[in-house]
């Protein structure tokens, strides 16, 4: 296989919430010969978000980065394209889902994420949100991780339990692979 057959481009796409824009999109990228290897879609407010990974040829690619723009255009959308390569995962130890949840406070997610930073641990997909519970808004978030080789496990874990009793916020954390 050669550098040419396997090109990969990055589209997002945003815009007002309706019926058939996922078809639309999807319709497009069948139409240029490209294949969805990954995608995620989200309403956030009433804006739809859709990410996709798209592979092909580099012609197949070049006729997404072409039409999508007209179409977008068409569709009242907002869209961003990247060329990227093959993702390649470095060497873990273990992956993990961490689920929390506790009454909404601004800066718990940050101070999350940094926690993972400062582990040099991977987030590998994050969902948050909020609800009402009784009186109060309640905020819950899911993350999916990697911890490297070289992160003691145990550790990170009791780190870990700190942060979350310091965050006043409850968790499960279930390793996947």
């Amino acid at each position: 296989m050669t550098a040419f057959e396997n090109q990969q481009l990055v589209l997002t796409a945003i815009g007002e919430d309706r019926s058939g824009i996922v078809s639309e999109l999807t319709q497009l990228v069948s139409d240029c010969h490209c294949n969805i290897t990954d995608s995620r879609i989200a309403i956030l407010g009433n804006e739809f978000t859709f990410i996709m990974l798209l592979s092909g040829d580099m012609s197949a690619i070049s006729r997404v980065e072409h039409t999508l723009p007209v179409k977008g255009m068409e569709l009242g959308l907002l869209t961003m394209m990247k060329r990227t390569s093959t993702h390649y995962h470095s060497d873990f130890s273990a992956g993990y889902t961490l689920e929390y949840n506790g009454i909404d406070t601004p800066g718990t997610l940050s101070k999350v994420t940094r926690f993972f930073a400062e582990q040099s641990i991977n987030i590998c997909s994050l969902k948050s949100d909020t609800y009402q519970k009784s009186t109060d808004t309640h905020m819950r978030c899911e993350l999916e991780i990697n911890i490297p080789t070289n992160v003691d496990v145990d550790t990170f874990k009791i780190k870990f339990e700190d942060l979350s009793s310091s965050l006043d916020v409850d968790y499960i954390l279930r390793r996947i692979r």
